[in-house]
């Protein structure tokens, strides 16, 4: 009996290897499925802190300005550089090269501390999101191939203004044969600004700008608010509109600014017209000097 059930045995146990081997081996010719055709697991997008494709693939990392055709899009179809808060965009991904097979991971993160900006959600059947504090975009096992001409994802930005955010990409332009060698790794980095002041305030911005003489010290008081660092140049005429002041007083900070300007000893009593010019903005208050 123990010859006959030995080789049965051996046998079992040779059948078993091959198909082990078939699932996790690519030499002596036995067939092995190719690494995340699916998208790979989090943090492979060369972010601070992250690696990067080549933690599976041992290929290359090389600059991937030129090779990772990064951009995004507002409803309209209008190339963004500035994201507002809480919009949703389209975000599109494609290859120079377009390599018979291929593969990305992209996020996005605060410049200031490196953590999760925004949300992202995948495209059916072109795109997958996967990660939890920190969400990561991927190619799917539908998308890793020529045919797919870009990848396109949604991005929802921030609901409040954390400054500029950096999206960090990783592309895999894949050989094709089957393992984990000889594929090229593109990293790049693309920065969106955050909203300026002006998109921020224009709506509850409100200027004032407020003059009064003080005789004791033949001064006046300007009161005024800015929404941008400007220059303030102040020209104060009588009422013939006469110049009898021309001054540069410097750059206005942004917010409420105070500013003192000292008038002729010699100036007569009487009212006057003080012109504050914000940049190229005028401003204007009538004071009485006596």
């Amino acid at each position: 009996m123990k010859k006959i059930i030995l080789p049965l045995i051996f046998f079992s146990a040779s059948a078993t290897l091959v198909a082990f081997r078939s699932d996790f081996n690519s030499i002596n010719g036995v067939h092995k499925s190719p690494y995340n055709s699916g998208g790979s697991t989090a943090g492979r997008t060369g972010a601070p802190g992250e690696q990067n494709c080549t933690s599976c693939h041992s290929g290359s990392t090389q600059a991937g300005t030129t090779e990772n055709q990064f951009n995004i899009f507002d409803a309209n179809n209008n190339l963004v550089t500035a994201y507002t808060l809480g919009t949703s965009y389209t975000v599109t991904l494609g290859m120079a090269s377009n390599p018979a097979k291929k593969g990305f991971q992209a996020t996005v993160l605060k410049t200031s501390d490196n953590t999760m900006a925004g949300d992202f959600t995948g495209l059916s059947g072109n795109t997958s999101v996967n990660g939890s504090a920190k969400k990561y975009a991927n190619h799917t096992s539908q998308s890793n191939t020529s045919a797919t001409s870009a990848w396109a994802w949604t991005w929802t930005a921030p609901t409040t203004n954390v400054g500029d955010v950096k999206f960090y990409v990783a592309s895999n332009k894949a050989n094709g044969n089957g393992q984990d060698s000889g594929d090229q790794i593109y990293l790049s980095q693309h920065v969106i600004s955050a909203p300026s002041t002006s998109s921020i305030n224009e709506n509850i911005y409100k200027p004032f700008f407020k003059a009064a003489y003080n005789s004791e010290k033949n001064t006046i008081l300007l009161n005024f608010n800015s929404l941008k660092a400007d220059k303030i140049h102040v020209n104060i005429v009588d009422l013939t509109g006469k110049s009898v002041l021309v001054k540069n007083i410097g750059i206005a900070k942004i917010g409420e600014n105070t500013e003192f300007v000292s008038l002729p000893s010699t100036l007569p009593s009487g009212y006057y017209i003080v012109n504050m010019f914000l940049n190229n903005t005028p401003l204007t208050a009538k004071i009485l000097v006596q």
